[in-house]
């Protein structure tokens, strides 16, 4: 079974940057996608990015694009995501993903969760 191990998450003013690791491990094939949703307090999950393991492609929300780099690290099983100029708006709990088919921004789609690590962002 897929496991996951997020790090990297910290406090930081506006205009900061961050980069956020997801270890994974225990599994015999790589999932097909890996991805980071994020969850603000009262908000529900959103995807933020997503990264197809296989051919690298890569993809992102609207508010990331520009601002956000998600990269992977086959030989470490490791999934990152470089956030430069971080904004208060992207305060929230941030939790890596693994998904062996299906669309790459549906949080449904994702099998495997890591326990989060969470981003605060001050003004």
């Amino acid at each position: 079974e897929v496991q996951l191990g997020e790090s990297g998450g910290g406090s930081v003013q506006a205009g900061g940057s961050l980069r956020l690791s997801c270890a994974a491990s225990g599994y015999t094939y790589r999932p097909k996608n890996m991805g980071w949703f994020r969850q603000a307090p009262g908000k529900e999950r959103e995807w933020v990015a997503s990264i197809n393991t296989s051919v690298n492609n890569t993809y992102y929300t609207d508010s990331a694009k520009g601002r956000f780099t998600i990269s992977q690290d086959k030989a470490k099983n490791t999934v990152y995501l470089a956030m430069n100029s971080l904004k208060p708006e992207d305060t929230a709990m941030y939790y890596c993903a693994a998904a062996y088919s299906g669309s790459i921004s549906r949080a449904s789609a994702y099998g495997y969760w890591g326990q989060g690590t969470q981003v605060t962002v001050s003004s």
